[in-house]
C-alpha cells in the first residue's frame, strides 16, 4: 500500500479533504462484501430498522439531513 504523509493531507483545505474522504468512501463502496460487520453492528442495524418500521415518521429525510450537513461545511 502506498502511504500519503499526513502533512501532505493537512496541506489540503477542509473542503478538499472532505472530497478526498468522499472519494475514498466511494472506492470502498464498490466492494461492499469486503466490509464485515460485527455481531453488535448487525444487532444495532436490526434494532434501528425495527424502530423505523414501527414509526417511519420519526427522523428526517435524506435530503434534509444532507442539506444540514452541507450547510455546516
Amino acid at each position: 500500500m502506498k502511504s500519503i504523509p499526513l502533512s501532505d493531507i493537512l496541506e489540503l483545505s477542509v473542503p478538499e479533504r472532505i472530497l478526498l474522504v468522499e472519494d475514498i468512501w466511494d472506492s470502498i463502496h464498490l466492494f461492499p462484501d469486503a466490509i464485515e460487520l460485527t455481531d453488535d453492528q448487525k444487532k444495532d442495524l436490526d434494532q434501528r430498522l425495527d424502530a423505523y418500521h414501527k414509526n417511519p415518521e420519526v427522523g428526517s429525510p435524506w435530503n434534509e439531513v444532507r442539506a444540514r450537513i452541507e450547510s455546516k461545511v
